[in-house]
């Protein structure tokens, strides 16, 4: 009874703690003024691409073939490509395809990572040994190459293109986190929730994760956009999401033939795939900082 009492005041002390640090980092972040202006953009970007089938000027798949290759105008405010289809609208669309395999995708893999770092960052001994030298093998394959070989493997679509990026960032979100179990596994918190009797999974799940996932967070939001590149590079191979859904790197594919003639069909894409990139490294940054200020210094 009585350690049932000490484990629950214990419980309380460290979620009023986790809540402090929790304000402590977001009133560091709300400074920041570059990341904030990184959030801001992301959650427009976002705001866009969930209402754009209501907001863009035409429908993305609409074709108008006498109007074809014309330049920004008040009526096409990106132009049209070489089907007469508005750039915009297909932007505001593609937002949708570009931005979910960028977070779908490095979900899937923190996750994945989570639980294979957690379980060798926690027990060692040969589990460690052999899934870090399978990590080291992934690790030793480009990551553009690797999702390459997977989607050609799988084939070309929106899940097999998740898929294929997923694999290629497990290795990654699998060292961070074991290195960061690594420096906190002989803490004395540890040693107390052993003393009484804490179960494995709460060990990790309760201690030991929230204590070592602030280097996870900054890989995250980096890592999406890294993610959203590759998908546009397996896009612009003909790996990617297919015709006619409309994707940021797809449409730079299909314009680089037009390239030299109609450059706004390659200049707004482009803008779109590096502003976001831009943006999340932006907020990347300043989540660094806020988690951890002495790296500022």
């Amino acid at each position: 009874m009585a350690k049932s009492a000490t484990a629950s005041a214990s419980d309380i002390k460290m979620r009023r703690k986790k809540e402090g640090q929790f304000s402590l980092v977001m009133k560091r972040l709300s400074k920041n003024k570059i990341a904030m202006t990184g959030l801001v953009i992301i959650l427009v970007l976002f705001l866009l691409a969930i209402l754009s089938p209501w907001i863009m000027p035409y429908a993305y798949d609409a074709m108008n073939m006498q109007e074809r290759f014309s330049g920004p105008s008040f009526a096409h405010l990106c132009g049209t490509d070489d089907m007469g289809r508005d750039i915009f609208s297909r932007l505001l669309y593609g937002a949708r395809a570009s931005l979910s395999l960028g977070f779908l995708a490095t979900i899937i893999s923190t996750v994945v990572g989570m639980v294979i770092g957690s379980i060798v960052g926690y027990f060692g001994g040969i589990v460690d040994t052999i899934v870090m030298r399978l990590v080291d093998i992934l690790q030793a394959i480009p990551g553009i190459l690797l999702a390459i070989a997977i989607s050609a493997c799988l084939g070309s679509g929106f899940m097999n293109t998740v898929i294929a990026l997923s694999i290629g960032g497990i290795p990654m979100t699998v060292r961070l986190l074991r290195g960061s179990i690594m420096g906190v596994r002989k803490m004395e918190y540890l040693e107390a929730a052993q003393t009484i009797n804490c179960s494995v999974p709460r060990t990790i799940l309760k201690h030991i994760l929230p204590n070592s996932i602030s280097p996870i967070i900054v890989s995250v939001t980096m890592g999406i956009g890294n993610t959203i590149l590759m998908a546009a590079s397996l896009s612009y191979i003909g790996l990617g999401v297919q015709p006619p859904t409309p994707e940021w790197g797809a449409m730079f594919s299909s314009a680089r033939t037009y390239m030299r003639d109609y450059p706004h069909m390659v200049l707004f894409p482009g803008i779109a795939i590096a502003l976001v990139v831009l943006s999340l490294n932006m907020l990347g940054d300043g989540l660094r900082d806020a988690l951890d200020p002495k790296l500022k210094q």
